[in-house]
């Protein structure tokens, strides 16, 4: 699995390729939002156009990422979800937790005007 992340405003955008599973890179992703939380980014966008499979494993650990950011005052949106992840998210019913999105640009501007800061 390969995580890359890149910041659009105060948005961070976190592309992931590859499978995502208990044995391939959950504990990667989390530990990568952790750290991004503790630098005090709160606002996530996983882009996983290119994961062709997730584990309920590794679903567990984003959802933990997810109430982690929403208790900081954060929150995590899926992007180019596949049909099978898709489907993951309709059997666990976690369909309604996430917002889901096609477009990266509608994603980012989802979370409204950066805040500026003094």
């Amino acid at each position: 699995m390969v995580i890359n992340e890149r910041s659009i405003g105060d948005v961070t955008v976190i592309d992931i390729e590859g499978r995502i599973t208990v044995q391939e890179g959950a504990d990667e992703l989390r530990e990568v939002i952790h750290n991004l939380i503790r630098e005090g980014r709160l606002k996530f966008v996983l882009n996983m156009a290119a994961v062709p499979y997730i584990d309920s494993t590794a679903l567990g650990r984003i959802v933990r990422s997810y109430t982690t950011a929403m208790r900081l005052g954060g929150t995590l949106k899926l992007l180019n979800v596949t049909a099978r992840v898709q489907q993951l998210l309709v059997i666990t019913k976690l369909l309604s937790v996430f917002d889901l999105f096609d477009d990266e640009g509608e994603a980012v501007r989802s979370f409204g005007k950066p805040h500026q800061t003094a």
